[in-house]
């Protein structure tokens, strides 16, 4: 029997453990990993719709609600009002969270800086590339399957 892990599982631990190593490294700041993930989406999409972000976290829109309450309390984000639908809530910044959206991305750094000890240049640019064509390979694939369902269903 191989006793060597599959690249799905190796995947899922590499992530799990970034994840890990990025808490451990910003535990300070009193965000959890959603609150984090939140603020990192909306800082590169402001102005967005609140259901539009929950998918985008893959994230119930209840769930996406509860967090936008928590971090709308804290000062860092803001709801603004639709301007043609009352309905919907859009989503912005607000300038207490640009100072924690630089230290993400140190934290970030320093997490990526952790994970890719002792690989060269060369096999960090390799792994980007072969990650990047995994992930169009499988976005293409999954869009085909949605094709195939809708074309039969």
């Amino acid at each position: 029997m191989d006793n060597e892990p599959t690249l799905g599982f190796l995947l899922h631990d590499v992530a799990r453990l970034l994840r890990k190593r990025f808490e451990q490294r910003a535990k300070e700041s009193g965000l959890t990993r959603t609150q984090w993930q939140t603020l990192a989406y909306l800082s590169r999409n402001e102005g967005i719709q609140q259901g539009c972000l929950a998918d985008m976290l893959e994230v119930e829109p209840i769930t996406l609600g509860r967090v936008v309450d928590k971090l709308e309390q804290r000062g860092l984000i803001e709801r603004r009002a639709h301007p043609t639908d009352r309905r919907v809530w859009l989503l912005y910044l607000r300038e207490g969270a640009r100072p924690l959206i630089e230290q993400m991305h140190v934290v970030g750094d320093a997490t990526r800086h952790d994970a890719l000890e002792g690989l060269s240049a060369e096999k960090r640019r390799c792994l980007v590339e072969a990650l990047s064509m995994m992930k169009s390979n499988l976005v293409a694939a999954c869009a085909q399957t949605n094709d195939e369902e809708a074309l039969n269903g």
